[in-house]
């Protein structure tokens, strides 16, 4: 008697679970991967021999003068090269008043001071508020071109070039910014799609 009046109970579970747990999963997995196969695995990023050199969502270090360097993170990021796009996330959310805020910015306008910026966008200086965030702006991007234009013996025009194929646009000319990604932007430059003259290269 108990049995049969779960049995219903028990059936609408399983319907459910089925419904929520494996068929609605497959299905979006599914059209992500029929759709949107890039960003459903991850916006994924990889060199000339197929290597995976991270995800053009999340931002990197970048130390050498050959390279656009992006915001302060809070991301952790593994030491073995192989393994470089992968890192333990997140911010410190300092406050305005606490010193450790006021001592990163010091150390990161001393780091940008000794590459020749005398004037330092203040994104460039501030971490966003996730930590992750892979764009600067686009006068961030601009203050680099000197070192990088130097770094890589290209004009100076080129690079400028390059910075306006890869800036991001608002969404119908109001959802958004403009922010340069930074990863995509130094992809770009060591894959040398643009040459003298040439129009912005397939993205």
């Amino acid at each position: 008697m108990l049995l049969r009046r779960i049995q219903p109970a028990l059936r609408i579970t399983l319907v459910v679970w089925l419904l929520t747990a494996v068929i609605y999963p497959l299905m979006l997995w599914g059209m992500g991967q029929l759709i949107f196969p890039a960003q459903a695995n991850g916006s994924l990023l990889t060199d000339a021999q197929g290597t995976v050199i991270g995800s053009s969502l999340i931002g990197q270090p970048f130390q050498s003068d050959r390279y656009f360097w992006g915001r302060p993170s809070a991301i952790v990021y593994a030491t073995d090269p192989a393994d470089r796009q992968t890192g333990r996330s997140g911010n410190q959310h300092l406050g305005p008043t606490n010193p450790l805020l006021r001592d990163r910015m010091a150390t990161a306008a001393q780091q940008w001071q000794a590459t020749g910026l005398s004037e330092i966008p203040s994104d460039l200086l501030y971490s966003s508020a996730s930590g992750l965030d892979p764009h600067i702006s686009l006068a961030a991007a601009q203050a680099q071109i000197p070192r990088v234009a130097a770094a890589r013996q290209r004009s100076p025009e080129a690079i400028a070039t390059l910075i306006d194929c890869y800036r991001a646009r608002p969404v119908l000319g109001i959802i958004g910014g403009t922010g340069i990604n930074v990863l995509q932007l130094n992809h770009v430059l060591d894959r040398n799609d643009l040459a003298a003259g040439q129009t912005c290269p397939n993205r």
